[in-house]
């Protein structure tokens, strides 16, 4: 016989039989062991660190003048013997770039002159290791600014991101170029990481260093236009798509009124950084620093004023025809070449930035999420493409394969040894392929090696070499006569700058300096101008005896015959 106490209890037991037992949840022993498990401790951070910056060192700074100097560094180093030594540069708005570079390298033999005179200064301060020291510091210090983004992209993010940046072929090789780009990407990710620091922290100090990084970036390259547009654009399309999920992924009131929420974010914000009117002081303020920073170094410290600064606003006709005549080619080159020489980023990014768009928690993830591919796609669309350029999305690319990493390591519980997997691999392909193209195949001009782009041979260095042997014999040192009648000769006044007797004609003409140098086609012209009163120097690299000096051109070295050794 049942009681109703017990039909009671019957029933209750029904009832939890039939349904669907909550999920259990872990004690808190265990969650807090969890957590633990996906964090590092800080002195394994800062010793990871460390080492990372090391290694960038090591490979940004090692055997600097190895490899000879491209065309375009042999120009920029002129534009920099003549700000050195007799303290003329002009902006130039139809060729070359901004002046940031010359004045940060000019530096260096400035120092040289004030401690130990202009000797001095010309023989420690003015060579190929000391100009290729700025953009290799900087290139340094771009992996120094990724370690400030601990907090945005978790510690093993971090770590990743900038181990995969100091290893990177590309980065490596353009640090150890004296051209802008180095620079250009150092100014961008300045300006990323000095704007965040301001938004989160409202310190006037930060929209300084921001101003300043901007200023840099428009004063290095004309190019910043197209970095400030995909920023610009990649904190909108940020904001648009954080607030469409929103929608989605939040409850309560927060999801009835978004745009009363939104006002209210902003007034927050506002009060954050001081109110209103302290908002609008330092805003001031910034737009002046950027201004003047620019109009100082266009204007070449106002010894080209108005002249540079008429000429800054000039350029951007120009650089817009030769986007679209000079170095042409498909729309999908970039990709192409991250695939034979960046393969592990452009790999770990677009899983990253799966991560990122599949779960947006993270706005600056999804930021430089954007901001990569973004500088990716809009460098793609322009007609004119260039390796070097490639470094601008490199370094974003480099962050949200990093963060896609922490991604990894969090949703594993923890899992180092398979993050520690991933990045070794990493790693290890880009470093093998950063020491193979740096120091063995710097001038090897096959496809597979896409950042040697028409780069001066090493034979080049062989051929000065034979140079300095005959400026030996003649014992006039830098007055020794050399006579350049090869249509294409740079970066030949960069090794020629202490020469006081160097004549560029460009064509064939008359001479009786001890060196001519000439075009391979030159031969013929030059047995008839000279006859037998020139014998040509056999470099032995080739059958021709030519001297390579990049890609379609090569040098023939001619030695006055009263100069030959008898017995060589």
């Amino acid at each position: 016989m049942t009681t109703a106490s017990t039909k009671s209890r019957n029933r209750k037991k029904k009832r939890a039989a039939n349904t669907v037992a909550p999920k259990a949840k872990l004690p808190a022993p265990v969650v807090q062991e969890s957590q633990a498990a996906r964090k590092i401790s800080d002195r394994t951070w800062f010793i990871a660190a460390v080492v990372i910056l090391l290694v960038a060192a090591v490979l940004r700074l090692y055997d600097l003048d190895l490899v000879p100097l491209h065309h375009d560094e042999g120009v920029n180093g002129n534009f920099l013997t003549r700000l050195v030594r007799e303290g003329i540069y002009h902006y130039d708005p139809e060729n070359y770039h901004g002046p940031t570079i010359y004045y940060f390298s000019a530096f260096i033999p400035w120092i040289f002159r004030f401690l130990l005179g202009t000797a001095a200064q010309d023989k420690y301060g003015l060579n190929t290791i000391t100009i290729r020291l700025v953009p290799a510091l900087f290139g340094l210090a771009t992996v120094w600014l990724v370690l400030l983004l601990r907090r945005h992209l978790g510690a093993i993010g971090t770590l990743a991101a900038a181990a995969l940046i100091a290893v990177s072929p590309g980065s490596v090789y353009l640090s150890r170029y004296f051209i802008h780009e180095t620079l250009f990407v150092f100014f961008t990710l300045g300006l990323v990481v000095a704007a965040l620091r301001y938004y989160e922290e409202g310190h006037p100090i930060y929209l300084t260093l921001a101003a300043i990084s901007a200023a840099l970036l428009f004063a290095t390259k004309e190019t910043a236009i197209i970095s400030a547009g995909v920023l610009v654009i990649a904190i909108a399309a940020t904001r648009l798509y954080r607030f469409i999920r929103r929608r989605d992924l939040e409850r309560g009131a927060n999801k009835r009124s978004p745009r009363a929420h939104e006002l209210k974010r902003k007034v927050r914000l506002l009060d954050r950084l001081g109110g209103p009117l302290k908002v609008s002081i330092w805003a001031l303020i910034a737009i002046a620093i950027f201004v003047g920073l620019n109009v100082l170094f266009y204007s070449s410290f106002f010894k080209n004023y108005p002249e540079g600064v008429y000429d800054a606003v000039r350029t951007f006709k120009f650089w817009t025809k030769t986007g679209r005549t000079a170095h042409v080619h498909p729309l999908a080159t970039y990709v192409y070449w991250m695939f034979r020489q960046e393969s592990p980023i452009l790999f770990l990014a677009t899983i990253g930035a799966g991560l990122v768009v599949w779960k947006p928690r993270n706005a600056f993830a999804l930021f430089i999420a954007l901001w990569g591919f973004g500088t990716l796609a809009a460098y793609s669309l322009i007609a004119y493409k260039t390796p070097w350029l490639g470094l601008n999305f490199i370094i974003p690319l480099a962050l949200v394969a990093g963060y896609g990493l922490q991604m990894i390591w969090e949703e594993s519980l923890g899992q180092l040894g398979l993050i520690a997997g991933i990045l070794a691999v990493a790693i290890a392909i880009s470093g093998y392929q950063t020491i193979d193209l740096n120091f063995f195949n710097y001038d090897n001009d096959d496809k597979y090696y896409v950042y040697v782009y028409a780069h001066t041979r090493r034979e080049t260095l062989a051929m000065l070499k034979e140079i300095d042997k005959v400026v030996e014999r003649t014992r006039e040192g830098g007055q020794t006569g050399i006579t350049i009648v090869a249509p294409e000769y740079w970066p030949l006044p960069w090794y020629f700058r202490d020469f006081t007797r160097v004549g560029y004609n460009g064509r064939m003409t008359a001479s009786s300096e001890p060196i001519i140098i000439a075009a391979e086609g030159q031969g013929g012209e030059m047995e008839a101008t000279f006859g037998d009163r020139y014998q040509q120097v056999n470099s032995g690299l080739n059958p021709l005896g030519t001297y390579p000096l990049r890609p379609g051109v090569n040098f023939r070295l001619y030695v006055r015959r009263d100069l030959i050794p008898a017995n060589p």
